[in-house]
């Protein structure tokens, strides 16, 4: 599938064993995000493995229950980071408590999370700041986007989790990413202090692959597989106006026989056969390493680097 039909993937087109191809989410040159047919008209019906009819459905299950604002729509993909214009529709935070209560930050959290530390006078008045401003523990401090942009979801997203490591943006030169151990395959730490706040961080599974590349990716493994010209163009969306295609169709056998290769090729590179956990778990396990024969990384300061003292995936 296409990238920005993967974005626009609406939850009722999810089935256990086929994705249908109805709509994608272009997006304009003003950042706007458009409803539209799928490029050329290539309606479509993409079969896929149980394996991965499983990892989509469990993904769909984990969704908001609602419809986005923008397209009335839900979606099997929900976008990361603040919506275009978030950062300055901001909410109340535990600053701002502090200041309407004149008093510090640290008595604030004190209240909210030790409140036999602090006077009872001292409290009402913090708990009076909160209620007032409607400060709310742990809420986004802004909107989170709806759905993934291109650039930021083949940058902050994609790259990272197929090379292991996040870009150079400066004046950050390009680091490991740190991870939780558990969920697996492990959640990005972001923020102050990541690095000690991490349990490992994720090794490479290709260097240089691009989302569209994936897309390649797949020709050529289903070409591998020996599966029909007309199966590969219904999968891919490609119409071909040759005779030839005209009298060909696929057929169940066809399609069984490249799911079941699909299968195999998943299997072998899993080398497990839990195959409803994440498509990240076969490339690589975990490799804790003791701090004494930590790997040093000539492009990283020691302070910044996020594997230290740390495993890698």
């Amino acid at each position: 599938m296409q990238g920005r039909e993967l974005v626009g993937l609406e939850t009722r087109y999810v089935c256990p064993k086929s994705v249908r191809v109805e709509w994608q989410l272009y997006e304009l040159d003003t950042g706007e995000l458009h409803r539209c047919p799928p490029k050329d008209d290539s309606y479509r019906t993409v079969h896929i493995p149980a394996w991965l009819g499983s990892l989509l459905t469990a993904q769909v299950g984990r969704r908001p229950v609602g419809a986005c604002e923008c397209h009335g729509q839900r979606y099997a993909f929900g976008g990361y980071g603040t919506a275009n214009g978030a950062a300055r529709r901001s909410v109340p935070k535990l600053v701002d408590v502090a200041r309407a209560a004149a008093v510090s930050k640290g008595t604030v959290s004190n209240v909210l999370n030790r409140p036999q530390l602090v006077e009872a006078a001292t409290r009402e008045t913090v708990m009076a700041a909160v209620e007032r401003l409607g400060y709310a523990r742990g809420a986004p401090t802004t909107a989170v986007a709806a759905h993934y942009r291109r650039n930021g979801f083949a940058t902050w997203l994609f790259q990272p989790a197929a090379t292991g490591r996040y870009p150079a943006k400066a004046p950050k030169v390009a680091r490991p990413v740190p991870v939780t151990a558990d969920p697996w395959p492990g959640v990005p730490v972001r923020g102050r202090n990541a690095a000690d706040r991490a349990n490992v961080c994720w090794l490479p599974i290709a260097q240089g692959i691009t989302p569209h590349g994936v897309r390649h990716t797949y020709k050529t493994l289903m070409v591998g597989l020996g599966t029909p010209a007309t199966l590969m163009d219904d999968q891919m969306g490609h119409s071909d106006g040759s005779v030839q295609a005209r009298y060909s169709h696929a057929t169940a056998d066809m399609l069984r026989q490249l799911l079941g290769g699909l299968t195999g090729v998943w299997e072998s590179g899993a080398g497990r056969s839990a195959l409803t956990t994440s498509p990240v778990k076969p490339h690589c396990g975990w490799q804790i390493k003791d701090s004494r024969r930590r790997r040093h990384d000539p492009a990283i300061s020691r302070n910044h680097d996020p594997c230290r003292r740390r495993g890698q995936r």
